[in-house]
C-alpha cells in the first residue's frame, strides 16, 4: 500500500508538467485553432531562463589569497559570487533559490517570445491545413533547440532546488502513520502545488475577468464576436503569449527534477500531444484531466512488479490508453462534439 501511495504522489508532479504544457498547447488550439508543434520548445525555453538566470547569479569575482600558496608557492585563488560580495546573506539566498526567482525572468521573456511568434509566423497560417502548421512549428521547434544547443552546449545543465527544500518530507507522519513509512521529495511536492496554482489562476482568469469572458465567447464563435466591434485577434494574440508563459514558468520549475537539454521540449512534446487528444482538442478541463491521468497511470506502469509482467509497459502505456480511449471516444475525454469524429 505504501509502495502504491508512493507511486501516485509520483504520477501527481509528472501529471502536473503534462497538464501546465497541454494547457497551453489547448489554449493555442481552441483560440486560434493551430496545431503548434513548437510548444514544447516554448518548455524548454523556460527551463533555461532558469539556467541563464544562475548563470548570471553565480558569476564569480576571483581574488587572490597571497596567506594561502598552492603546492606550486603561488597565491590560490578565492571566488565569490558578485552578488555574494555586493549583498552578503541576501546575495546568497539570491543564488540559493535562483530556481524559483527564474520564474520573474521567464514570464516577461516567454510572454515577448509568444507574441513575436504569433504575430511573425502563426498568423501566417491560421487557415492553413493543419499538416502545414505542424510542419512549420515544428521546423520552429527545431530552430530554437538548435539555437539553445549552440549558446548552452549539448550535455544536461544540472540546477539545484533551494538548499531547504533539498530533503524530503515525511509524509507518512502527516497522515498519522509511523515515520519513514511514507518519505517523499520537497520539490516535487513543490511542483505539484505549482502546477496546481497556476492551473487553478489560467481557469480563474478565463471564467472571471471580462477579458476571459470575451476570449471563451470567440472561441465559441470568432465570427460573432468579432461582429460586435471586439478585435478578438488580439485578445487571441494575448492569449497565444499566455500559453507561452505556462509553458515557460512549467520548465523553469521542472529544471532541479530534470537537468534541461536542448532536447527537453521535444521529449515531452510528443507525449504532451497525446495528453491533449486524449483530453479533447479544444478542451481545456480534458487537457488539465489527461494529464494527471496518464501522468499517474505511467507512474504506476514503471513499477518492477508491473514491468516483471508486462515488461516495457512503462513505455507504451500512454498511448495504449490512448488508442482505447479515442476507439471508444474519438473526441477524447471531454472533447466537444464532433471534434476528431468526422
Amino acid at each position: 500500500m505504501d509502495a502504491i501511495f508512493l507511486q501516485f504522489l509520483n504520477g501527481l508532479d509528472k501529471g502536473g508538467a503534462y497538464a501546465l504544457i497541454a494547457l497551453g498547447l489547448t489554449l493555442v488550439f481552441g483560440t486560434l485553432g493551430v496545431v503548434n508543434f513548437a510548444h514544447g520548445a516554448l518548455f524548454m525555453l523556460g527551463a533555461f531562463c532558469a539556467v541563464t538566470l544562475r548563470k548570471l547569479l553565480t558569476l564569480e569575482q576571483v581574488v587572490l589569497d597571497t596567506e594561502n600558496l598552492t603546492a606550486w608557492g603561488t597565491p590560490s585563488e578565492v571566488r565569490t559570487p558578485y552578488v555574494e560580495t555586493w549583498f552578503g546573506d541576501f546575495g546568497a539566498q539570491l543564488v540559493n533559490y535562483s530556481v524559483p526567482l527564474a520564474i520573474l525572468l521567464a514570464i516577461p521573456v516567454m510572454l515577448v517570445v509568444g507574441v513575436v511568434m504569433e504575430r511573425g509566423l502563426i498568423k501566417h497560417f491560421y487557415r492553413r491545413p493543419h499538416a502545414e502548421q505542424i510542419l512549420v512549428t515544428f521546423g520552429l521547434a527545431i530552430v530554437l533547440q538548435e539555437i539553445i544547443k549552440h549558446y548552452f552546449g549539448a550535455n544536461p545543465i544540472p540546477q539545484p532546488m533551494p538548499s531547504n527544500l533539498a530533503g524530503a518530507a515525511d509524509i507518512g507522519v502527516m497522515l498519522g502513520m509511523d515515520p519513514n513509512v511514507i518519505v517523499y521529495p520537497w520539490w516535487r511536492l513543490v511542483y505539484f502545488a505549482f502546477s496546481v496554482v497556476v492551473i487553478g489562476g489560467v481557469f480563474a482568469f478565463l471564467q472571471f475577468t471580462t477579458f476571459g469572458m470575451v476570449v471563451r465567447a470567440g472561441m465559441a464563435d470568432r465570427e460573432t464576436v468579432g461582429l460586435i466591434g471586439i478585435d478578438i485577434d488580439k485578445r487571441f494574440t494575448a492569449m497565444f503569449g499566455l500559453a507561452a508563459v505556462v509553458a515557460g514558468v512549467a520548465g523553469v520549475m521542472y529544471t532541479p527534477l530534470l537537468p534541461p537539454d536542448y532536447h527537453l521540449g521535444m521529449d515531452f512534446l510528443v507525449l504532451t500531444f497525446v495528453v491533449v487528444v486524449v483530453g479533447g482538442m479544444g478542451s481545456l478541463p480534458g487537457a488539465v484531466a489527461a494529464g494527471f491521468m496518464l501522468g499517474i497511470l505511467q507512474s504506476f506502469a514503471s513499477m518492477t512488479e508491473v514491468k516483471a509482467i508486462i515488461p516495457g509497459i512503462d513505455q507504451i502505456i500512454i498511448y495504449l490508453v490512448a488508442v482505447i480511449i479515442l476507439l471508444v471516444r474519438p473526441r477524447g475525454l471531454l472533447g466537444r462534439k464532433g471534434v476528431m469524429e468526422s
